[in-house]
């Protein structure tokens, strides 16, 4: 490393010249038995899934399909167009200024953009860590560049842990500091040295810096709790996890098919790694040595009869439909700006267009609008009816970059990797969190778990459907969030047949149906011929044909895709055989889940996601899932990150308590004495019982601190005091109570509240006491 050097006017400058570049990365089941079909059928529901082998996939193409249809190239995106409404600078920050930088730092901020990260701003969460003396100036620049190199040298080889030292060598010795502000954060916030790479795992189950931190209940097993866990036990956490199912995974299950010679893994819930480029997943695959199998954007699609869709028409209807999205983002722009709180369903104003501009009037136009339209509700697994015309695509400009790509072996493989040797309790169904101010109980199956915080990451379904009791209730705008967002339904029918009918040239192929309400039926198909290790057609169902497939038997359900896909192939002289062995999904149905995945309905907004994310009792109940992520929600990825960033949350509230407990230790004395003279007045007295109510407030759900005064002959002194904070109207509750032992019983059982010592009361607690100490003088 050359000697210090004088950098501050240049950022260019604060890598050492002998810095080699980083490698350029790319940025539930029951079985039914058959009655007409000699395979067994299945309808998901819930049950552990079989082991998925571990073997290579092969092509199995013993008959492959004729040439199809003239090849139509369609975007796999998640959404159809970007907008950008809430933020119109966003658009300018995502865009690297690379005129006058080196090729490395080129390759360097690429690499900070793909995974989320602003070319010359800081994000919330680097603010919030206080990364920097003063944002904006020279030394921000300086830090952005050290993140960016630090970033980019483990994504060069994510297979190691990088040190401390080693983000270092790279970095002139006056940025020392910098170095460590961005290593620190990067490490916390699981920007590197995450994942399933032995050298990473191996460092992931001990603490990175040596200390002993709370001791955290997690509930669900899905992504964002096996990722979160992970992640705090290197942070020094005791965790737990409890999963109601008997399997870790969540929405994210493969099931091993076999039958007749053939063997495959189906994804029935999560599949596509929806863009590679800064993806976490894809990070977990270059760990593990999987490859990625890019999704070929060739769809052609076929009409009832089973002919292909005519190239022109389909054409000219596919540039109509996004025309039609982006008149529908005309209007909203000027609703917004003249009355913000206007929302109406986006079906309903795309139908409107349709009708004045006369787009898809014959047959075949209107089936080929339907097409899209189905493919619309796939991606936000809800009816055109149900999402917001304003915000249903307030991810987009978030999207990940990059192609879209299946695992092969399914992803399960994660799910089973990242599982390894965390303590999971199964089949402990939680009914219910209580959490106050000395930590958080919760009551699954039976038992009672402790601990100082909670992360909760049950779908939103779930949420909505109230099975879990929070004691104290959430707040009030933490309800309206749960029930404004969407939380929608997609099912499949997975099927693996003897050999590959349909031919390897494609991934997708598409059918349409004449009826606009049963559109999303078997709308998609998707090929994993190519990755699960057999000839395997997944067909999906979207829209209203979603719910009402949950009311199908699983037979009708096969032979209505049998006889669609013999109507395309048997014309061709192609013999379309039954499956080995078919699989029904029913995600709405299921009791963990009660829907796939979340969307903006009418009358939300992304803001929803962040109010869903923010956590509860001052720092005890925490919360993340695919619907707690505003940039990335219904998405694996979206779920991974999330838990990584409440790992970050609970570990910058644990060393805020730690902190506090420090400066407590000084102060218990006087504390003792103060509580004691403001207790010579309080605001209500009842029994052994004394309150004080907030001088700032005369709301009844405002705060009020307890006192209970125990008299006994075995004490050290004459009485002991314990301290509870509860609400005004609970204190009032209380004094209206014949007795102490019934006041005490409703505290803890009803309330949720511990009784603690002087020292044990939380920072809400002492900001309450200031008040009352500075309102009644001593």
């Amino acid at each position: 490393m050359e000697p210090p050097q004088d950098t501050s006017e240049n950022p260019n400058d604060v890598l050492s010249d002998d810095d080699s570049s980083p490698e350029n990365t790319n940025p539930d089941d029951q079985e039914i038995p058959s009655t007409t079909l000699d395979p067994p059928i299945s309808d998901t529901q819930d049950e552990s899934s079989d082991p998925v082998p571990d073997e290579q996939p092969q092509n199995t193409n013993s008959n492959p399909a004729e040439p199809g249809p003239p090849a139509r190239k369609r975007r796999r995106r998640k959404r159809f167009f970007t907008e950008l409404i809430a933020n119109p600078s966003f658009s300018k920050n995502r865009r690297p200024r690379i005129s006058g930088l080196a090729r490395e730092m080129d390759t360097e901020a690429l690499i900070a953009i793909s995974v989320g990260f602003p070319v010359d701003s800081l994000t919330e969460e680097e603010i919030e860590a206080n990364v920097v003396s003063r944002i904006g100036g020279q030394e921000q620049a300086n830090y952005i560049v050290v993140r960016n190199h630090i970033l980019a040298r483990w994504r060069s080889n994510v297979s190691v842990w990088l040190t401390r030292e080693h983000a270092l060598e790279s970095i002139r010795a006056e940025h020392k500091n910098l170095v460590n502000a961005a290593y620190n954060f990067l490490l916390e916030h699981g920007y590197i040295n995450f994942g399933l790479a032995p050298a990473v795992k191996e460092a992931k189950l001990k603490s990175f810096d040596g200390v002993e931190r709370a001791n955290v209940v997690i509930v669900g097993a899905g992504l964002s709790g096996l990722v979160a866990a992970r992640q705090l036990v290197s942070m020094g956490f005791k965790v737990v996890i409890l999963e109601g199912r008997t399997r870790p995974g969540g929405r994210v299950k493969t099931r091993k098919m076999k039958g007749d010679g053939v063997v495959a893994a189906a994804d029935l819930g999560g599949s596509v790694l929806t863009g590679i480029n800064g993806n976490p997943l894809g990070v977990l695959a270059r760990q593990m040595g999987l490859p990625l199998h890019k999704v070929r954007d060739i769809c052609p699609l076929y009409l009832p009869d089973g002919k292909a869709v005519d190239a022109d028409v389909d054409s000219r209807i596919e540039v109509s439909f996004n025309k039609l999205l982006d008149r529908v983002c005309k209007l909203r722009h000027s609703m917004i700006e003249e009355v913000k709180s206007v929302d109406v369903p986006l079906g309903t104003a795309l139908e409107a267009f349709r009708s004045v501009y006369k787009v898809a009037e014959d047959s075949q136009e209107s089936m080929l609008l339907n097409w899209h339209l189905a493919n619309l509700e796939y991606a936000n697994a809800s009816l055109m009816a149900n999402l917001s015309m304003a915000y249903w695509d307030q991810d987009d400009p978030y999207e990940m970059g990059g192609d879209h790509c299946f695992i092969p072996g399914g992803n399960e493989r994660f799910v089973r990797a990242l599982a390894e040797d965390l303590p999971i309790f199964y089949g402990r169904t939680v009914q219910s969190i209580r959490y106050g101010i000395d930590g958080v109980r919760v009551y699954a199956g039976g038992q009672e778990f402790c601990g100082d915080m909670a992360l909760c990451t049950v779908p939103l379904g779930v949420l909505k459907k109230g099975l879990i009791e929070f004691v104290p209730e959430l707040p009030q705008r933490k309800k309206d969030a749960i029930q404004r967002l969407g939380f929608g339904l997609l099912n499949k029918v997975a099927m693996l047949f003897p050999y590959n009918f349909w031919g390897g040239e494609i991934d997708t192929f598409g059918h349409l149906t004449e009826d606009p309400s049963m559109r999303g039926e078997f709308f998609l198909f998707y090929s994993y011929s190519s990755v699960s290790g057999g000839p395997l057609l997944v067909a999906l169902v979207a829209g209203d044909a979603a719910i009402k497939f949950e009311l199908m038997s699983p037979v009708e359900s096969v032979k209505r895709v049998l006889n669609i896909l013999r109507g395309i192939f048997h014309p061709k002289g192609i013999v379309v055989p039954d499956p080995v062995q078919a699989v029904c999904t029913r995600w709405g149905k299921d009791r963990f889940t009660y829907g796939s995945y979340s969307h903006v309905a009418i009358g939300s907004s992304g803001d929803d996601y962040d109010i869903l994310a923010e956590s509860v009792g001052d720092g005890r109940v925490f919360f993340a899932g695919e619907a707690t992520n505003k940039q990335y929600p219904a998405t694996m990825h979206g779920a991974f990150l999330s838990g990584m960033r409440e790992a970050a949350n609970m570990l910058r509230v644990a060393r805020r308590r730690s902190l506090v407990l420090s400066d407590k230790v000084n102060n218990d004395l006087e504390k003792c004495d103060t509580l004691d003279k403001l207790f010579e007045n309080p605001d209500l007295t009842f029994g052994s019982f004394s309150a004080l109510f907030d001088p700032h407030s005369n709301d009844v759900g405002s705060h009020a601190l307890i006192r209970v005064k125990f008299h006994g002959d075995k004490l050290t002194s004459s009485h002991l005091c314990l301290y509870g904070l509860i609400t005004k109207k609970q204190a009032i509750q209380l004094s209206e109570m014949n007795g102490d032992g019934n006041r005490m019983n409703s505290l803890y059982r009803d309330f949720g509240v511990k009784l603690v010592g002087g020292k044990g009361l939380s920072n809400v607690a002492e900001l309450l006491i200031s008040r009352i100490k500075a309102a009644k003088p001593t």
